[in-house]
């Protein structure tokens, strides 16, 4: 029996920070996608990587992301980046979180974030924080990896959650917008919702859970 619903955060609960790196692109006439790349080459151990292990501190990740944009001949600091990370909260996935747990699902959550702004959703001010905060404080457990020094797709960051929470993969659905992060919770036997937009998130959560379309 599902369950357990685990959610990613930002691009799942709140809009896609994607959206405002393409926007950042195409206002300062860089190549469509130029920051996922950047992200996405050494992803180990780029500055990204770093951040998100708080293996490096904000000044650290904004010289560093700079080298790596210049490597591919562009100028782009860091610090522009981490100004687009805190997405705005999605009121039906707020209302999704608060219909499973009155519903006795267990809900969890695990974010890949950088120890860079205000709380878990890395916030550009108190206000945004402190909403952030009040839809983190309806999971029954958040893992961070900028606090664990573990980032997805390490499959040991859900092994985590599925210890904490006490529940076997099987019981767990996990939903993400990015398939790398995806492929490790199917790999431990949950199962993976890759989140292309809310509406689409919720549906396929409704169908997961054996409930019906337009339940949350």
């Amino acid at each position: 029996m599902r369950d357990t619903v685990i959610f990613d955060f930002g691009g799942v609960v709140t809009s896609s920070p994607f959206e405002a790196f393409n926007r950042l692109e195409r206002e300062r006439g860089l190549p469509h996608d130029l920051i996922r790349r950047i992200n996405a080459s050494n992803p180990d151990d780029n500055a990204w990587a770093l951040f998100e292990r708080a293996e490096i501190d904000a000044a650290g990740f904004d010289t560093k992301f700079a080298e790596e944009a210049m490597v591919l001949g562009h100028e782009l600091r860091g610090e522009d980046v981490l100004s687009l990370l805190s997405g705005d909260i999605r009121p039906r996935m707020v209302h999704a979180l608060d219909w499973l747990k009155t519903n006795g699902y267990h809900i969890g959550c695990i974010t890949n974030n950088v120890p860079a702004g205000e709380g878990a959703g890395m916030s550009r001010s108190a206000e945004k924080a402190a909403k952030v905060a009040e839809v983190m404080a309806r999971f029954h457990y958040v893992i961070e990896s900028s606090k664990i020094g573990i980032r997805k797709p390490d499959p040991r960051i859900y092994e985590l959650m599925l210890t904490t929470l006490g529940k076997p993969a099987a019981n767990c659905v996990y939903l993400d917008d990015l398939g790398i992060n995806c492929k490790p919770a199917a790999a431990l036997g949950m199962h993976a919702i890759k989140v292309t937009g809310e509406a689409q998130a919720l549906d396929d959560l409704a169908d997961a859970l054996g409930v019906e379309r337009g339940t949350f």
